[in-house]
């Protein structure tokens, strides 16, 4: 697989992101559900923290992708959901930290949300990857 962003401006990639991205050469795509901060047994966790919550939602995001046989580095769209929007800025770094490690910038989209499925949620991350 191939990657090639396209950055026509500069200010996304500093966030961990970028603007566009061509993949050529790959043979499978996954696209992966909504992640949340459920434990394996399909409970809730850490209602009211986001920072950790954001956490859990990264480590299940990783467990689908791995259950596929890839990694963030196969990560080319990530689309965040949140509950409040400041307050998932105020811990962003959780989440470009992660995928910066990984050495991918994916597209991003965040989106504010009335509320999750479960109310006690406040983020959800949904992402396309390819192998």
């Amino acid at each position: 697989m191939q990657r090639t962003a396209v950055n026509p401006v500069q200010w996304s990639v500093g966030m961990g992101f970028n603007q566009g991205e061509i993949v050529s050469g790959h043979t499978r795509t996954l696209y992966c559900s909504g992640q949340t901060a459920m434990s394996d047994d399909g409970e809730p966790q850490h209602a009211g923290d986001l920072a950790a919550q954001l956490v859990l939602s990264l480590d299940n995001l990783e467990a689908v992708l791995g259950a596929a046989g890839m990694s963030l580095v196969n990560l080319v769209r990530l689309n965040v959901f949140t509950t409040d929007v400041d307050r998932l800025f105020r811990h962003y770094g959780v989440l470009a930290s992660r995928l910066a490690a990984a050495g991918v910038a994916p597209t991003t989209t965040m989106l504010g949300v009335t509320r999750l499925a479960i109310p006690t949620l406040l983020v959800e991350l949904e992402g396309t990857a390819v192998a």
